[in-house]
């Protein structure tokens, strides 16, 4: 298995978006991630106006599971998250968020280098234009486009990132094909993350199968309750066989 400060085996991640994750709603999220052993809260979206930190402080109040910051943009930032994932949106070419918005943040994060996580970021594109698109002002890399999504990724780990994060967008129509995320899988040596447009155990099942190293799950759970649950029911059933592809 591929291991960095983040990730030593399959793990499943919940993403909460501040504008939307709060009161009963919250209560019952985060009460059911404890209760399969959800390995990540992630906290942050593309366009959220509310308090990271007040989500933060209230994650910390209801469960003990690790936070980590998922920042969209520079007014995201916070200090409080356990882990930050440094985002470089590499299948774009917004110099902002390649590099500028990195060179803002660098003397806020400075002193909390322990905690950040360099990502190469990759929009995919599945079905439909997604927010994160619109907001980046980046075009995502087509989904049948396989070559230039891994000489992308491979990119990304010669620049020194260390993680390779395929995402789909919130909202996405269908999940990133699993012939991508396996092709992705085998040309890099650092961990794989794979989030976006997952509705089902079995979609689930696959992606761990096709390499995916870390499953994301965000908006899919509160229309399925007992997604976040099969998930990590079966990131356990491959953590006890040892299957790592």
């Amino acid at each position: 298995m591929k291991q960095n400060i983040l990730l030593k085996e399959k793990s499943v991640a919940l993403l909460l978006d501040p504008d939307k994750a709060s009161g009963e709603s919250l209560k019952r999220i985060l009460n059911s991630a404890s209760e399969c052993k959800t390995d990540f809260i992630m906290v942050g979206g593309s366009l959220t106006f509310s308090s990271i930190d007040t989500l933060i402080d209230r994650t910390r109040e209801l469960c003990d599971i690790p936070v980590v910051l998922f920042p969209g943009n520079l007014l995201q930032l916070t200090r409080k998250a356990d882990k930050i994932l440094l985002l470089s949106l590499i299948s774009g070419r917004n110099p902002e968020l390649l590099i500028g918005n990195h060179v803002i943040a660098a003397p806020f994060l400075k002193d909390i280098r322990e905690k950040l996580i360099p990502v190469g970021y990759i929009l995919i594109s599945c079905g439909m234009k997604t927010s994160v698109e619109y907001i980046s002002q980046t075009e995502a890399i087509p989904s049948d486009k396989t070559d230039i999504a891994v000489a992308t990724a491979l990119a990304g780990e010669m620049l020194g990132l260390k993680m390779i994060y395929l995402e789909a967008g919130s909202g996405a129509s269908k999940h990133i094909p699993v012939e991508l995320i396996n092709a992705v899988h085998e040309n890099i040596s650092i961990p794989l993350t794979v989030g976006g447009g997952i509705r089902s155990g079995s979609e689930v099942r696959n992606i761990f199968s096709a390499g995916a190293d870390l499953i994301i799950l965000g908006n899919s759970c509160e229309r399925n309750p007992e997604l976040l649950a099969d998930a990590c029911r079966i990131r356990d059933e491959f953590r006890r066989s040892g299957k790592t592809t």
